[in-house]
């Protein structure tokens, strides 16, 4: 453990490399060194310590004579993909004099490796109806996968890595660290930067260590999974699940929170789905609609123990409230959790009743199964009044395409990846199951239609993304975003939630336990 005297030492070089970094954004002159500048401090996970200058500087980059790169396909899309991750509006028009009279881009224009890097990571930020970023995604995803398969190529494992995990879909932290070691082989590197952000991450590891304890401890202490003998184990995931909604050390409260939710929420889930009988969930059901202790005495002994569970959590999180002057916040809160209940009752009623609803029944109730619905909420709690504010909590009631869309990516990408599993312990039919029914075609092409819909749905992200820019702040905007990039994450190939064994266990310790070399 640090003691306070080293930790105050670290505080210090902090403070000194952030300062030293400062100096560097704002010496900088021409814009083309500003917005590498900024895409390396992203990248690198420092972005939380200069928020307020970078959004100053991409403010102004917004009108087209403040650049001085606008000519070459590499600041083009370096600048596109910086303003609309900061929710700037910006036309993709600007990549039309790149194309030639058939509509294609020109390969002069894109031939070296970091143009076509910058074109591929700045096409995934498209909306519906931009066909040139269509046709740039599609361009330079091919380049990537020849350079990816030439065993010959020095860009043969950084292409592959960005096929797998473009900037938009990837999870914040694990970006950083992959990040970190390119940056360190970049010839035209900032050594002060590099050494900010190995400090910075390693840091930012030992509170994660502290948290995760915490989170452990609150855990093992509830001995949940010894007195319902169905419930996964999932403490350490969850709070993965947490860290990836948010990285910043700002948040630590709210992830410690977030972390404990998640846990339940996966008790609640095995619960209706592999284990309660369907007249002990409408029980469950109306009680957690009641909230209120004395209306237990229905429930088997394993309920109300899990019920008196959820109460005292969200005693908790009022207390949490009360500190931060946020009352309005636990109705919220509560409400996440009933219409959680009421979906997963509907679930099980199908299930009971051997019904295979049709997709759009389905998608109406699995969408919202999908616990961002829970989730998002819950993280706002915990930013404290600066970020929840009233209006944001309100957004989410009013059922946002931006939550909604999220909420698509994570049941079809879970749904694509665990179906037979799910067949296997008895589990309601899936989105593959239902799809395959309503239109008669094979489990192949099922998959085909659900990919497409997972991509039409970031799109929709990126439209609500852009529009509720001008009025939500980006600090709650990010919270949903980054809960379709966890999807991404966790549902990409497995199910790496249910099954811990593979990559998810990788990520968790790059996250968690291994630090960066000095």
């Amino acid at each position: 453990m640090e003691t306070q005297e080293e930790d105050i030492v670290v505080q210090k070089e902090v403070q000194k490399l952030k300062e030293e970094v400062m100096s560097v954004l704002v010496a900088a002159e021409k814009s083309s060194d500003k917005l590498n500048l900024i895409d390396s401090i992203q990248r690198l996970g420092l972005s939380y310590h200069f928020e307020r200058e970078i959004n100053e500087t991409l403010h102004h980059m917004q009108k087209p004579s403040m650049v001085d790169n606008d000519e070459h396909i590499y600041g083009t899309a370096l600048r596109f993909r910086l303003l609309r991750q900061q929710g700037y509006s910006i036309s993709s028009e600007i990549f039309n004099k790149f194309i030639d009279e058939k509509g294609d881009f020109k390969e002069s224009t894109v031939k070296g490796k970091s143009e076509i890097l910058s074109l591929y990571e700045a096409s995934h930020w498209r909306m519906n109806g931009e066909n040139i970023l269509d046709k740039a995604l599609a361009f330079t995803t091919t380049k990537l996968e020849a350079m990816a398969m030439d065993s010959t190529s020095p860009f043969k494992d950084e292409a592959k890595y960005a096929l797998k995990w473009p900037i938009l879909k990837a999870l914040p932290r694990l970006m950083n660290r992959h990040y970190i070691s390119l940056y360190e082989k970049d010839p035209l590197k900032n050594n002060v930067l590099l050494k900010f952000a190995k400090l910075d991450y390693n840091t930012s590891q030992k509170l994660y260590q502290k948290e995760l304890f915490e989170v452990s401890r609150w855990w093992k202490h509830l001995n949940l999974v010894e007195e319902l003998s169905f419930a996964r184990d999932r403490a350490v995931e969850s709070y993965i699940w947490a860290l990836g909604v948010y990285y910043e050390p700002k948040y630590s409260l709210a992830r410690i929170m977030l972390a404990k939710v998640i846990a339940l929420a996966t008790v609640l889930d095995d619960m209706y789905d592999i284990y309660a009988t369907l007249d002990e969930l409408q029980l469950f059901t109306e009680a957690i609609e009641r909230w209120d202790m004395n209306c237990i005495e229905k429930l088997p002994k394993y309920m109300k123990v899990f019920y008196g569970v959820i109460c005292q959590f969200y005693e908790e999180i009022i207390k949490d409230i009360n500190k931060d002057n946020i009352p309005y916040a636990i109705h919220y809160a509560k409400e996440g959790m009933k219409r959680q209940c009421r979906v997963y009752l509907a679930e099980a009623k199908w299930f009971h009743e051997g019904y295979l609803p049709t997709m759009e029944e389905y998608m109406k109730v699995a969408i919202v199964s999908t616990c961002y619905y829970l989730f998002v909420p819950i993280s706002f709690v915990g930013m404290g009044v600066a970020a929840a504010s009233e209006e944001a909590f309100q957004w989410v009631e009013s059922d946002p395409m931006l939550l909604k869309a999220t909420g698509i990516i994570g049941r079809l990408m879970n749904d694509i990846t665990s179906h037979k599993f799910e067949q296997e312990r008895g589990d309601v039919g899936s989105a593959v199951e239902c799809y395959m029914k309503q239109h008669g075609v094979s489990e192949e092409e099922t998959i085909v239609e659900l990919e497409k819909e997972v991509a039409k749905a970031w799109k929709d992200i990126i439209e609500d993304y852009i529009k509720y820019s001008t009025n939500i702040s980006n600090e709650i905007l990010l919270r949903v975003l980054n809960l379709a990039r966890l999807s991404d994450l966790f549902y990409k190939q497995e199910d790496g939630y249910t099954f811990v064994d593979g990559e998810t266990k990788h990520f968790i310790a790059s996250i968690t336990i291994e630090p960066l070399p000095n």
